[in-house]
C-alpha cells in the first residue's frame, strides 16, 4: 500500500516558497497514479484537476476537499498555500488559482438569477456579493447601494442566508428572489420591512452552495470581477480604490 505523508507548518511552507504553480496539465499517467493514490487513502475524494508545478516531479492537485501537491509517484503530498517572494513582495499562487476557478465560478450564473443595481451611467466595475437579509453589515453596505452605484460600480446580489434551508433568512431570500419587483423586495427586507412570503422556482439554493464552494465563511462576501474575494463590508470609497478606480 502507498504512503501518502502530508506536511504542515513551516517546514512545508519553507519547501513550498520553491513551487511555481504551471498550469500546464498533467499527463494521464501521472494523473491515474496520484488520483488512485488519493482516493485508496481516502475515500469518496473526488480530484478535480492534476496539473505540473516548476518543481520537476511535484504536481498541483485539485480536490472537492483542497489543493495540495504531490510527488508523481504519489508517495508524498504537501498541504498548504504556494507563495512566491519576489521584488514586489509575496505573491499567493494558490489564492491566484483559486481567484481563476472562482471568476469562473461566477461566470457561470445567470444574470437573470441575480438581484441587481446598476448605474444609471457607465458601468466600471461589477461586483458579486453573497448577502444575508438579516445581517447587519450587509444591510449597511445595502444603505450605501447609491453611493457604489453614483461610482459606476454594478452590485449583483447572490444569496447566501447564513443558516440555511428552513430558516427566516432563507425564507426571507426566497420571497425577495420571488417577489415580482426583486429590487424593490430586496431594499425594503434590507431595511426590516416584511415582505410578503413568496414561493417559486428559485436560485436561493444553488446559490448557497455556490458560497460554499468558492469559499463564504460569512456575509457579505465580494466577489470581484477577477475572481478575489473580499470578506466583509467596504465602503464605497474604499471599495473603489481596491478596483483602482480612478475619480471622475
Amino acid at each position: 500500500m502507498r504512503r501518502v505523508l502530508f506536511f504542515s507548518g513551516a517546514g512545508a511552507v519553507l519547501i513550498m516558497l520553491s513551487l511555481l504553480a504551471g498550469g500546464v496539465m498533467a499527463s494521464d499517467e501521472a494523473r491515474e497514479r496520484i488520483e488512485e493514490s488519493l482516493t485508496s487513502q481516502i475515500p469518496g475524494l473526488t480530484v478535480h484537476s492534476v496539473s505540473e508545478t516548476e518543481l520537476e516531479g511535484f504536481y498541483e492537485v485539485r480536490t472537492d476537499r483542497d489543493t495540495i501537491y504531490m510527488t508523481a509517484d504519489g508517495r508524498y503530498a504537501l498541504l498548504g498555500d504556494i507563495l512566491r517572494f519576489d521584488e514586489a513582495g509575496v505573491v499567493n499562487l494558490s489564492e491566484q488559482g483559486r481567484s481563476r476557478e472562482r471568476a469562473d465560478a461566477m461566470a457561470a450564473v445567470s444574470s437573470e438569477d441575480m438581484i441587481s443595481f446598476a448605474p444609471e451611467g457607465e458601468v466600471r466595475a461589477v461586483v458579486n456579493v453573497f448577502t444575508d437579509i438579516d445581517c447587519g453589515y450587509c444591510r449597511q453596505l445595502h444603505r450605501d447601494i447609491d453611493a457604489y452605484n453614483d461610482l459606476g460600480i454594478q452590485i449583483n446580489y447572490l444569496a447566501f442566508p447564513r443558516g440555511g434551508p428552513g430558516t427566516p433568512g432563507y425564507t426571507k431570500a426566497v420571497s425577495a428572489w420571488c417577489a415580482d419587483d426583486r429590487q424593490d423586495a430586496m431594499t425594503r427586507a434590507k431595511m426590516g420591512e416584511s415582505i410578503p412570503e413568496k414561493s417559486c422556482e428559485h436560485p436561493v439554493d444553488d446559490q448557497f452552495a455556490l458560497g460554499r464552494e468558492v469559499g463564504v465563511s460569512g456575509t457579505p462576501a465580494l466577489v470581484l470581477e477577477d475572481g478575489r474575494m473580499v470578506p466583509g463590508l467596504r465602503p464605497p470609497q474604499q471599495l473603489a480604490q481596491l478596483l483602482e478606480l480612478q475619480a471622475e
